[in-house]
């Protein structure tokens, strides 16, 4: 029997855990970035036209979306796309908790699964689609169906979220399937199917291909999956290389034999944020103070709730300039601790120049073990 690798990702995630908390904009185009909670306290929803700033978006509904505007994308030129748009702050706390909350509902049914962040998963249901043969459904692909049909509605139940399926015989065509019939949509797809449902689609939807490849085989005339399937080989590893031009070929064939990563060891944890505005080192001092420490409170919470310590504190800054800079250092003793954090934090802080306004602010902990 073939494997079944489920690729799940939550339907505009940021966007849809918005609008739990304002159903009122449901059906409206509402993009989510900066940080004027304020103002959505208030209850007051500001149109994307009044943003002044250099944020970019986080996500959007469905609705904003259909104008073009797309994850990373500036919010000042959202703005001339669809100006009536509502815009909401970000809250990155709340993500995390509706993450942890469909991935223990999907692990609960399913336990196979790959963290692949906040908001996407892989989960092998093979032991699942095999066990359920007892059911009588003579079809495998039609079983896989029912199992994705149960975890989707396992992740509605546990989080009022809306999520999307692919299910394929391994992880790249499974990532490529979830996005076919979004939002809502279950998507099963035999390696049989391939030519007829993923050919014809643009190579930059093969998850490595990147824009710097995608230009390159633009140049050759292979825009198409199909395209990329029917290229010369030879062709391939001399435009790019051995290992990447077959890789290429082969994926473009639905090849993939990467196993589902149930766990792995996490080499560091980290908080960061960019601010709106650029703060000065001396002029916004108490407000660096004040983000400075929460990030430190946050990152201690982090390594609490995933139970661990670690010996490396570690600070990230990024100038007006865009330049970036980072500084450790060691403990003598591993730590969880928010004011041991902030403390060593600070200390590497003073090793870094001030002469800048700063855009970003971030803080690390790394030589992680376990509590």
């Amino acid at each position: 029997m073939p494997r079944f690798i489920a690729h799940l990702d939550m339907d505009a995630f940021y966007a849809s855990v918005e609008l739990l908390r304002y159903p009122e904009l449901r059906g409206k185009p509402v993009v989510v970035g900066g940080r004027r909670r304020a103002a959505v306290e208030a209850n007051t929803f500001p149109a994307l036209r009044d943003y002044t700033g250099r944020g970019v978006i986080t996500t959007a509904t469905y609705e904003a979306r259909a104008f073009g505007v797309h994850s990373g994308m500036g919010l000042m030129k959202a703005a001339k796309l669809v100006p009536e748009a509502l815009l909401l702050p970000a809250d990155f706390d709340e993500y995390r908790r509706l993450s942890r909350l469909f991935k223990d509902a999907v692990r609960a049914l399913a336990p196979e699964i790959e963290d692949h962040g906040i908001d996407e998963i892989y989960v092998d249901i093979t032991r699942l689609v095999a066990d359920s043969a007892a059911d009588g459904a003579p079809d495998p692909w039609a079983r896989a169906r029912v199992v994705a049909k149960d975890i989707q509605r396992a992740v509605r139940e546990a989080t009022g979220l809306s999520c999307s399926l692919g299910v394929t015989p391994n992880k790249l065509l499974s990532k490529i399937a979830s996005e076919l019939e979004k939002p809502g949509g279950v998507t099963v797809l035999p390696m049989e199917d391939v030519p007829a449902r993923i050919w014809s689609l643009p190579v930059r939807r093969i998850n490595g291909i990147g824009p710097k490849a995608d230009a390159k085989l633009a140049a050759l005339g292979i825009r198409t999956i199909g395209e990329l399937a029917q290229a010369d080989p030879a062709l391939l590893v001399g435009q790019f290389g051995k290992s990447y031009g077959a890789w290429m070929h082969d994926a473009a064939h639905g090849h993939d034999e990467r196993a589902v990563v149930t766990w792995s060891e996490p080499k560091s944890i980290s908080r960061e944020t960019t601010f709106e505005q650029d703060l000065h080192a001396v002029h916004d001092r108490e407000r660096l103070s004040r983000i400075f420490t929460d990030l430190c409170v946050k990152l201690a919470e982090d390594l609490k709730r995933k139970g661990y310590v670690g010996r490396t504190i570690g600070l990230k800054l990024r100038y007006d300039n865009f330049k970036t800079v980072t500084r450790d250092r060691t403990l003598d003793e591993p730590t969880r601790d928010a004011a041991a954090i902030r403390r060593a934090a600070g200390e590497c802080l003073k090793r870094v120049p001030l002469d800048r306004r700063i855009r970003l602010l971030g803080v690390r902990v790394g030589s992680l073990s376990k509590a």
